[in-house]
């Protein structure tokens, strides 16, 4: 490709929603940003940033677990693109960013990156291999979004 060619992106559709008031969220250039550097084919995802309660529904009602987790992952089948949505819960990540010592922007990226991998069909909690696989894609899509390693 010539230097001065531009890389032609795959098709993204992206709807993005926030919470009343919107919080301290991440903005939707900053999602798409994201979700871009996880994803090399055409995607269909909406992101959706939740309070505790829905958070904490939602993790109850589809994965059993009775808490708000900081972020879940919705894959539909597709047979030509990535098809989901991510649910992201502003006060959990928020205080786990705190907690950890993150910058909480750093701490979204992640965390929609991994979101953008369950979607790919990544899976952390099958294997400590799968796991370690994952974990470097991650390490390796963050680094080119300028963010440390989050597993640091």
């Amino acid at each position: 490709m010539a230097p001065s060619a531009k890389r032609r992106l795959p098709e993204l559709h992206l709807a993005v929603q926030y919470p009343d008031g919107k919080a301290k969220a991440p903005t939707r250039p900053q999602v798409r940003r994201w979700i871009r550097a996880a994803c090399a084919q055409p995607a269909e995802v909406t992101v959706r940033f939740v309070g505790s309660e829905e958070g904490r529904r939602l993790n109850r009602d589809y994965r059993k677990k009775d808490y708000a987790t900081n972020v879940l992952s919705f894959p539909y089948e597709s047979a030509d693109r990535i098809c989901g949505d991510l649910v992201l819960c502003l006060p959990v990540v928020e205080r786990e960013a705190r907690e950890q010592g993150k910058p909480p922007e750093a701490h979204f990226a992640h965390l929609i990156v991994h979101g953008m991998l369950h979607l790919q069909g990544y899976d952390h909690e099958i294997s400590t291999d799968a796991a370690d696989r994952m974990e470097a894609v991650e390490r390796e899509i963050l680094d080119t979004l300028g963010y440390p390693d989050p597993y640091a």
